[in-house]
């Protein structure tokens, strides 16, 4: 069994990244500079680029908007790479209320459909 904190880890978070990779492309850094930026590699950069990797998700148009707005931000420099923890914070937290998570934990985490884990853990917050 699967907790939710681990389905965030590998499924929200590189998705996160992969969509937020792709943006910041698109409003024309480079990725070097997206891999300096996010602290990551170069090759990281290329495969969330490609959806080699961090594309088991789809983002709903909110969610895509969050991602899509912070990358402006980056890119205009009203943001910075301080702000990236905080940012991909707020945006996974988008990502629970969704109920994605949840969806998630039942077909990844082999949870059993009546499952309350990931609504249980959005409720203490």
């Amino acid at each position: 069994m699967r907790p939710p904190c681990e389905i965030v880890v590998w499924y929200v978070i590189p998705t996160i990244r992969s969509e937020l990779a792709k943006e910041l492309l698109n409003l024309g850094m480079k990725q070097k500079e997206i891999s300096e930026l996010l602290d990551i590699t170069q090759p990281a950069v290329s495969q969330y680029i490609s959806d080699k990797r961090g594309h088991g998700i789809k983002f709903n148009d909110e969610t895509q908007k969050l991602i899509k707005d912070f990358a402006k931000g980056l890119v205009e420099e009203k943001y910075n790479q301080r702000d990236i923890i905080p940012h991909v914070c707020e945006i996974c937290r988008k990502v629970k209320t969704d109920e994605i998570l949840c969806q998630l934990h039942k077909e990844k985490g082999k949870m059993p459909t009546d499952c309350d884990a990931c609504m249980s853990s959005h409720l203490a917050e």
